[in-house]
């Protein structure tokens, strides 16, 4: 995001994206990549090229010579290097070997949809560096989106700052639609708007908050670096650190002080995960040295709010159906804590939490929040941008966690050649799959459920905890990256993030045998998770998991033998019949 390629040349049906490195002697694999990458932003988000020939130039002005690997040209696997004399003869070479006679209309090409879907690690440097949310975001004809409930937060920020109000707002959105990015958004916005109203984006996902504070950081670095000026990172992670924060260090402050906050706008992140009253009295009696406290964590985050005079806002980003750990409180905690304590607080709501049984499933609640608050649809992100080639991956996910197998099959016709899913029972295939789908800066890597312990048997251990910010940020060439394909991010490093293509390694904790079997590996043996909750927690991590593509998936599910009793064949072979019974087909 904010970068933009130097040329596009247009010739007959050809599209050349030609990237100029003025005095450079070397073909660097940076520029190779930067190069595809403009290539693959044309080919995903711009309606006129993404069925036309697009070839990558890369001209290095003091490089030597380069033959051209025409097998891997069009694919994208690499590009056409030159140099300042022979680019004229190379762009002639390609001319004849591909342009046919059908021409591309130029002009019907300028004015095509744009429609970028960023990562949110993207969004967040593009946000950061100045960038209008309508530039980043697609713009969906149909879509209640982004730009229309960022909006509409803002209206709602501006009239009570106006009548001296103090408002919550609850905005519910499918996996993927951009909660996260509309809540950066409206924390940017904020500061800009007046720097006297500090705004402030919280998240208690703490994988979730180095990285982006990571990304921040380097990015502005590279960004000073590039304008000649010497920014250093130290700095760099000072001032990324106050604009994205840990919403349990929030929490340990003002827990030691009364003063007012310094932010009058608070964005909650994944405010679903907020804690229940008795994981965090235990936290603090354990942690803390506190053993009277009594309160929830949404109660006391809505009570720290509440020292401000006259106005503040609280903006909670909810995902339905994904607390994924015990203690996690949903939306619950949070309206029964307006309820009890704060009914003076003007309350707006998606109208999807009154209508799905996932975000609020207490009758009693539903009623009150129906009689006190204000309901706006407008509230809902209803279209994932996460998985840009086929929005209808989370409810093909909802049907395959429903035990709908034939509505699942059903779906997946419709999705399978936008967004391939795939089934393996082979690894070595699963890792050669990835590294085969993935293009320029495109990211990989495999994933599981925390609970998954018996991968350890193939390599796969995911009690070895990873460093999020090398997971996601680092180049191919560092072991710690996702790219090597050695260390494994769990539902809790990944949860809120995204790559281009996973490899979900799926074990027994969660195995299918006339409905979904829910189990814990203790000690040598599993164990049966009986408690409905606990249930609820390892569903919703394998949902997670299914929603972290952006692009494409492969679901690997060992092929063992018996000789290990830990490893039962029947269940994973169940497993696989399963989902082979929802549509999903064996990559071999």
């Amino acid at each position: 995001m904010g970068k933009r390629v130097d040329n596009i040349f247009i010739f007959n049906n050809l599209i050349f994206v030609i990237e100029f490195k003025v005095g450079e002697k070397q073909y660097s694999a940076s520029a190779k990549t930067q190069t595809i990458d403009y290539c693959l932003d044309l080919i995903n988000f711009h309606a006129e090229s993404n069925q036309q020939k697009i070839i990558p130039v890369l001209v290095a002005t003091q490089a030597e010579e380069r033959s051209i690997d025409w097998s891997k040209l069009i694919q994208l696997e690499d590009v056409v290097c030159c140099n300042e004399l022979n680019l004229k003869q190379t762009l002639e070479q390609i001319i004849h070997q591909y342009a046919d006679a059908a021409p591309i209309d130029a002009i019907r090409w300028l004015n095509s949809v744009y429609k970028p879907t960023p990562t949110i690690i993207e969004a967040a440097q593009a946000l950061y560096q100045g960038h209008q949310v309508e530039e980043i975001s697609r713009s969906d004809a149909g879509a209640i989106n982004l730009e229309i409930s960022s909006r509409k937060i803002e209206s709602i920020i501006e009239t009570s700052k106006r009548n001296h109000q103090k408002a919550i707002c609850f905005l519910t959105g499918v996996p993927g639609a951009g909660k996260t990015l509309a809540g950066l958004n409206i924390a940017n916005q904020r500061l800009k708007a007046d720097e006297s109203e500090h705004s402030v984006f919280l998240s208690g996902n703490g994988p979730l908050v180095e990285v982006l504070q990571q990304a921040l950081a380097r990015n502005t670095v590279e960004i000073g670096k590039s304008r000649g000026e010497a920014v250093k990172k130290t700095h760099a992670e000072r001032d990324a650190k106050t604009f994205i924060q840990n919403i349990h260090h929030f929490r340990d402050y003002y827990l030691q002080s009364q003063e007012i906050p310094f932010e009058k706008v608070a964005v909650f992140d994944e405010a679903q995960r907020a804690w229940q009253k008795d994981q965090v009295s235990n936290f603090m009696k354990q942690k803390k040295g506190i053993q009277d406290f009594d309160i929830s964590e949404p109660e006391f985050l809505i009570q720290v709010m509440d020292r401000h005079p006259e106005w503040c806002v609280i903006v909670c980003l909810i995902g339905g159906g994904q607390e994924i750990n015990t203690g996690e409180a949903g939306v619950i905690e949070w309206i029964e804590a307006l309820k009890q304590n704060y009914a003076n607080w003007k309350i707006y709501y998606s109208d999807k939490i009154l209508d799905e049984p996932v975000y609020l499933p207490e009758t009693e609640q539903r009623k009150w929040l129906k009689q006190q608050g204000i309901c706006e649809s407008s509230l809902h992100l209803a279209v994932s941008v996460r998985s840009f080639r086929s929005e209808r991956v989370s409810q093909l996910v909802h049907h395959l966690l429903d035990n709908e197998a034939e509505q699942a099959t059903e779906l997946y016709k419709n999705v399978k050649n936008d967004y391939p899913i795939f089934l393996t029972r082979d690894l070595k295939q699963a890792k050669k799959w990835l590294k085969s789908k993935a293009k320029g800066s495109e990211r990989y890597g495999i994933i599981a459920s925390a609970g998954a312990r018996r991968l350890r048997a193939e390599g796969i251990d995911v009690k070895n905890k990873i460093s999020p910010a090398d997971w996601f940020l680092n180049s191919p060439s560092d072991v710690r990256s996702s790219y090597y394909l050695e260390d494994v991010a769990t539902e809790f490093d990944i949860q809120g993030l995204e790559i281009d293509f996973s490899c979900l390694a799926w074990d027994i904790n969660f195995y299918y045998e006339q409905g979904w079997q829910y189990q814990a590996f203790k000690g040598t043996c599993w164990q049966q998770i009986r408690q409905k909750e606990k249930q609820q927690y390892l569903l919703n991590a394998y949902r997670v998991l299914l929603t972290r593509a952006r692009q494409g998936m492969l679901i690997y599910i060992p092929d063992v033998d018996n000789a290990d009793w830990t490893r039962p064949k029947s269940k994973y072979d169940s497993t696989y019949q399963y989902l082979k019974r929802c549509g999903l087909e064996d990559l071999s």
